[in-house]
């Protein structure tokens, strides 16, 4: 009688489009990013008041918290698949996932924070 292979570590089909758009998201959202800090801004760069004051529009905190969510979810995805490379056992695995689920929602919140933090700021 054949016994079925062992399954291997695989990264599934779902996790991979959840990068793949994060990665087109990242893109989309980089060049608004860019082009109103960088390009527009006098000198090419925002000075601190600038910025609170560009935080005045709910808008731009959303995007910002958008923006924070598909990086760190592109990047923990994809370190994720590094390891699976690295073929490691399945406990190991589950301490893997477990690790960058906490230090990734820890991210998103502390940068959220941050976000609501900034938006809360009055410039005079």
């Amino acid at each position: 009688m054949q016994t079925s292979p062992q399954r291997a570590n695989v990264e599934g089909a779902g996790i991979w489009m959840i990068k793949v758009f994060a990665g087109l998201f990242i893109l989309v959202l980089l060049g608004v990013h860019f082009v109103v800090n960088h390009l527009v801004a006098p000198g090419g760069l925002l000075t601190y008041a600038d910025v609170v004051r560009y935080y005045d529009n709910p808008w731009i905190g959303i995007m910002e918290v958008a923006f924070l969510i598909v990086v760190i979810a592109h990047a923990f995805i994809g370190m994720r698949s590094i390891i699976l490379d690295l073929n490691p056992s399945p406990n190991a695995l589950r301490w893997v996932n477990r690790i960058l689920i906490v230090a990734g929602s820890f991210a998103v919140i502390y940068g959220t924070w941050l976000v609501v933090v900034i938006s809360a700021r009055s410039v005079p």
